[in-house]
């Protein structure tokens, strides 16, 4: 699931149609840390300066988290 999660983010089409779990678990598969404070989940990995943060939307990711996610895949290069 993790590897379509993964296309789906990269791709740019989806960003309002992916589920949180599916979301959550993509980070984590990808070697981040979780740390839930409320509705808030934080990601962080010791070669990323960036921490993710993130919420879910009843469901859903949200669509500009999903976007800035994407971003930091696309400039670790991941």
């Amino acid at each position: 699931m993790a590897n379509n999660t993964y296309d789906m983010v990269i791709s740019g089409r989806s960003d309002n149609n992916i589920r949180f779990n599916d979301f959550r678990n993509l980070l984590l598969s990808y070697g981040f840390r979780e740390r839930i404070r409320g509705d808030h989940y934080i990601y962080k990995r010791d070669d990323i300066i960036e921490r993710i943060n993130i919420q879910p939307n009843k469901n859903k990711a949200k669509a500009y988290q999903v976007k800035q996610v994407r971003m930091l895949f696309e400039k670790y290069r991941l």
